[in-house]
């Protein structure tokens, strides 16, 4: 397997397309659940700039409904593989190690694991050649997660560092050093769309104190429709809200930003690297 790009090695950010497989996502689900609908829009974002393209087969919202592994695996394979074979660089969004495992041998270069491993202890065993993102989140299951949430503290990005270092600590010594983070912003954050702003403004400082290239993903996020005034119905300005969000995580360091309107984001970029 070749590998990916290291964004430490990368001029700019790296853009990570969203494919949502799903009935039930927030803003697109349904849209993509049939495998050539969801290629197809893979495809589109790859024209559109995306360098990887996220396939994920079960919604992490707090109403989103669970799913079997044997349901996500026939939810992504279809995709993962059509999309590989084009020549996609294809992540899998999955907190499962089977669905890890079966989406790497069909194609799949990235693992992006909102958990970090939490919710899957047979994770870090799957990981193999693939490059892995440990996101960050506490509990047990999204329910648990969002579950927590009313009550939940403040959270700073140093104590999200030392969590993702315990998560980073779990993995095999090969896959530390290809592994990337996410800060997980809007996974049990708490109400207060600032704590999630302010994990996007120390993005650097979090890839500095762990010394790994760092993700990041607002996109269409809760805490972004609470901190710009957005109204849920309003997707177009969701996705500018969305954009700004993610170049104020780029200005402070971001590696990567997964995005829903990846041909917004790149726009902005070019308007970003030429000031």
């Amino acid at each position: 397997m070749t590998g990916v790009r290291d964004p430490h090695r990368m001029p700019g950010v790296l853009v990570m397309g969203v494919v949502n497989v799903t009935p039930d996502s927030f803003t697109d689900g349904g849209q993509f659940l049939a495998p050539d609908a969801a290629v197809a829009h893979g495809l589109a974002l790859v024209r559109d700039g995306a360098d990887i393209v996220d396939v994920g087969g079960e919604a992490t919202h707090p109403r989103a409904i669970p799913v079997t592994v044997d349901e996500e695996l026939r939810r992504v394979l279809p995709v993962v593989e059509w999309l590989a074979a084009a020549g996609a660089t294809v992540s899998i969004d999955t907190t499962k190690a089977a669905v890890a495992r079966a989406a790497v041998a069909a194609g799949a270069r990235i693992i992006n694991d909102v958990s970090g491993g939490l919710f899957d202890p047979e994770m870090a065993d799957a990981i193999g050649d693939a490059t892995y993102i440990a996101g960050h989140l506490r509990g047990r299951s999204i329910t648990e997660v969002f579950a927590a949430e009313p009550g939940a503290a403040p959270i700073d990005w140093q104590t999200v560092a030392d969590e993702l270092a315990a998560r980073l600590a779990a993995l095999p010594a090969v896959a530390r050093e290809r592994a990337w983070v996410d800060p997980g912003v809007g996974f049990g954050k708490g109400p207060d769309p600032e704590v999630n702003l302010a994990l996007l403004r120390h993005s650097g400082d979090l890839g500095a104190r762990l010394g790994c290239p760092v993700v990041v993903g607002p996109s269409r996020k809760r805490f972004v429709r609470r901190a710009f005034g957005v109204r849920d119905d309003d997707i177009a300005a969701l996705d500018r809200a969305s954009v700004a969000a993610s170049l104020d995580a780029i200005r402070a360091g971001a590696n990567v930003v997964r995005v829903h309107n990846v041909a917004l984001l790149r726009a902005a970029l070019a308007l970003y690297t030429k000031q």
